[in-house]
């Protein structure tokens, strides 16, 4: 049994948590019957192109399913006392692991695009065509189920406002920036990236002859999705690494300024989307109480967990 509390609970995650389960879950299915419809095709007909297309779309099944298994984890365990800030950052762990797959794939398109531009092979344009734009069809209605239409209300379960001993306070507000669902919908993006470019490179090559834009149009997609790739890996790994948050950390400094308060040390980082913890210790004259400085404090609503150290000066 996992070890529970409800003296002191941690819950972090995002306000619109299940509802984005759901969503990724119904894309997962959604890729996962275009694989296997793909895959079956492809041996009852002898298509390699249908065979290449369907496991293609298997890596980003996996890939979309770890951010199904991120949500499903973190609702699981979201009262177990062994995550001392809650599991409001499993989704930036997926999100993380979808980033790597992402530049796998990004590496994958590129080397095959760059050998067939130095050895053409001969393309079957119509059933190429008919592939590519049945998965954009697929990615399109993927692309809708994962849009993002507001933030949502929070969840009653996860409503909390309690003060510890040690000046630490807990609020709940809207959902944030949600890097699980964001990567779910970079593969997503990245797989409709590459059905545009290669229907219009195998337009071009059908009916102008062009047949090197196919190989070329792989070339520009790598990069795109390698970009992407590179700007998750980034964001994600600043959460994990738990980098400060300067922008938190400025208004933090802000709203402490004045009456003689001054900052000693100050640490600001991301528990979960839209919720931050900071450790503020502060030197203050003795008419400045530890409440007076948490109400300072207050307006900042992405402040979730707030540990308060206060010296008099």
């Amino acid at each position: 049994m996992q070890p529970t509390s409800s003296a002191h609970e941690h819950i972090y995650l995002g306000a619109d948590h299940d509802r984005n389960t759901r969503r990724t879950l119904w894309v997962v299915l959604l890729t996962a019957a275009m694989m296997a419809a793909e895959i079956i095709a492809g041996y009852l007909t002898g298509s390699m192109a249908l065979l290449a297309d369907g496991f293609h779309m298997a890596t980003h099944a996996g890939a979309l399913a770890i951010s199904v298994g991120a949500y499903v984890f973190a609702r699981r365990h979201a009262r177990d006392t062994r995550f001392s800030f809650g599991t409001g950052k499993v989704g930036d762990l997926a999100g993380f692991a979808s980033a790597l797959a992402l530049a796998g794939v990004s590496i994958g398109i590129g080397a095959e695009s760059l050998w067939r531009l130095a050895r053409p092979t001969a393309v079957q344009f119509g059933e190429a065509i008919a592939i590519a734009a049945i998965g954009l069809a697929v990615n399109i209605a993927s692309a809708l189920l994962l849009a993002r239409h507001g933030h949502g209300h929070a969840h009653h379960g996860d409503e909390h406002a309690h003060q510890h001993s040690h000046g630490g306070d807990h609020r709940h507000a809207d959902d944030g920036h949600d890097n699980n669902l964001r990567s779910a919908y970079i593969h997503v993006l990245a797989d409709a990236l590459t059905s545009v470019l290669a229907i219009g490179a195998l337009l071009a090559g059908l009916y102008l002859g062009w047949t090197w834009l196919d190989p070329l149009m792989g070339v520009v997609g790598a990069a795109v999705i390698a970009r992407w790739s590179y700007s998750l890996l980034r964001e994600t790994s600043a959460v994990l690494l738990d980098v400060t948050d300067d922008r938190l950390a400025r208004r933090i400094r802000h709203a402490l300024d004045g009456d003689g308060t001054r900052i000693d040390d100050l640490h600001v980082w991301r528990i979960g989307p839209a919720a931050h913890a900071a450790i503020v210790s502060v030197s203050a004259p003795a008419r400045v109480s530890q409440t007076a400085l948490r109400e300072k404090l207050a307006a900042i609503a992405e402040l979730k967990h707030l540990t308060l150290e206060h010296r008099i000066a």
